[in-house]
C-alpha cells in the first residue's frame, strides 16, 4: 500500500495509479483501495484489467481500515469498552 494522509484523517490522491492497479492484477491482488480523488486516473487502466477486480474508493482513514481488516477498523471496537 502506499498513500498519504492529513492530520485529519482526509485520505490524500496519489500518483502512478495505472501502473499501481496494474501491477495489483499482475500478482493476482482482486482488491485495491484507492483515494476517492484518484477516480479520474482509472481511466488509464484497460477496461479488461478493471472488470476483474474490486476497486474501492476512500475519503478518509477509517475507510481504509473498514475494508483492510477483517472484521473492520480495529480501534472502533475498543472505543466501544
Amino acid at each position: 500500500m502506499t498513500g498519504e494522509m492529513t492530520l485529519r484523517g482526509l485520505v490524500l490522491p496519489v500518483g502512478g495509479i495505472k501502473d499501481k492497479v496494474l501491477a495489483a492484477h499482475r500478482y493476482g491482488i482482486k482488491r485495491v483501495i484507492l483515494p476517492e480523488r484518484n477516480l479520474k486516473d482509472l481511466t488509464e487502466v484497460p477496461s479488461a484489467i478493471l472488470s476483474g477486480m474490486e476497486i474501492l474508493l476512500v475519503k478518509r482513514i477509517e475507510e481504509v481500515l473498514e475494508h483492510a481488516f477483517e472484521g473492520g477498523c480495529p480501534w472502533r471496537k475498543h472505543a466501544k469498552l
